[in-house]
């Protein structure tokens, strides 16, 4: 499937050259390869363009004291060709090979857009020192097969989607190399309604494992306060389709639910979110990568196929299916 985005090169005067960027196919998942060309049409007269590059670029939350506020953030870029001279009314063809890195997050999931989430990829072209950013074209970041069985897993459990977006900052404990994270937020399923607010998933992939870090609104007491508890799961690509998902989380919520006394599940010290300036980070009792932190082995029961779709559009009913244009 060919997409093909036009956009006069505005920025560098009327009569100047013009670009269009063709993805072979906008999808594409965590570590997985964009490829597409750069058409380019000279304008008027002969132009010396100095370098002609693309950027994947999203929309990102920002805490500054009181304050909240979204930019919009490049965060990964590949050059696509150095100098050269494009004559007038002549048409050059560049290819180009984008490598998506590993923690790009999601923004589809079953062909549902996740609410709150929006991702392109800009082209970029210079001459004479005038930029030309061009338009954001539309692309979709599909789940990894392990970051689809947990959110499988959620629909098992029976949490609803609510929202998703970019938090900046870092998470301690874990290896992260882009400076945000994704939020994806979750009601509380029904047999947990009593004890939390909502659940928040996020995910941290590198080439040979998922970081998943789980976090709840807990609820407070007649005499206590409510406050969020954390876990952190780790699975290998390998073993994904291994582990009981719903299992896993459920048996951690429940602990945390019923548990009064912190220790384990409610300690604020270890490793947690790890915010920007102006933001306290939070965590629990677990210390580096203890026990439960490795998950693997347990027999699955995964849903698959139609199955697993028409649970998904239950998960993620009222997604914005919206690209929404240039941020």
């Amino acid at each position: 499937m060919l997409v093909v985005f036009k956009k006069m090169l505005g920025a560098l005067g009327v009569g100047g050259p013009s670009v269009d960027t063709v993805l072979t196919d906008p999808y594409t998942r965590p570590g997985g390869m964009l490829q597409g060309q750069v058409h380019l049409e000279g304008g008027k007269s002969d132009v010396d363009i100095e370098h002609v590059a693309v950027g994947l670029v999203t929309r990102v939350e920002t805490e500054s004291g009181d304050h909240e506020y979204n930019s919009t953030v490049e965060f990964h870029r590949v050059p696509v060709t150095g100098p050269l001279r494009l004559a007038a009314g002549a048409r050059q063809s560049i290819p180009f090979q984008f490598p998506v890195p590993w923690e790009t997050p999601i923004t589809d999931v079953y062909g549902q857009r996740l609410h709150g989430m929006t991702m392109g990829l800009r082209t970029e072209v210079a001459v004479a020192r005038a930029v030309d950013k061009g338009d954001l074209d539309p692309v979709f970041v599909q789940p990894l097969p392990a970051q689809e069985a947990v959110l499988e897993a959620m629909g098992r459990l029976g949490f609803r989607f609510r929202s998703a977006d970019l938090e900046r900052g870092y998470i301690r404990g874990v290896q992260q190399s882009l400076p945000f994270y994704q939020e994806i937020e979750f009601w509380a399923a029904p047999q947990y309604s009593h004890a939390l607010n909502q659940l928040e998933l996020t995910f941290v992939a590198n080439p040979h494992a998922l970081d998943v870090i789980i976090e709840v609104d807990k609820r407070g007491g007649l005499f206590t306060a409510g406050r969020d508890v954390f876990h952190h799961l780790r699975v290998e690509h390998a073993n994904a389709d291994r582990t009981d998902w719903a299992e896993q989380i459920d048996g951690w919520l429940r602990q945390a639910v019923v548990s009064r006394s912190g220790g384990h599940f409610g300690t604020p010290q270890g490793y947690g979110h790890g915010y920007g300036p102006g933001k306290s980070g939070h965590g629990h009792g677990h210390r580096g990568m203890g026990a439960g932190a490795v998950v693997g082995g347990i027999a699955a029961g995964m849903v698959g196929g139609y199955i697993a779709s028409e649970m998904m559009d239950e998960v993620f009913d009222g997604g914005d299916m919206d690209f929404g244009g240039d941020f």
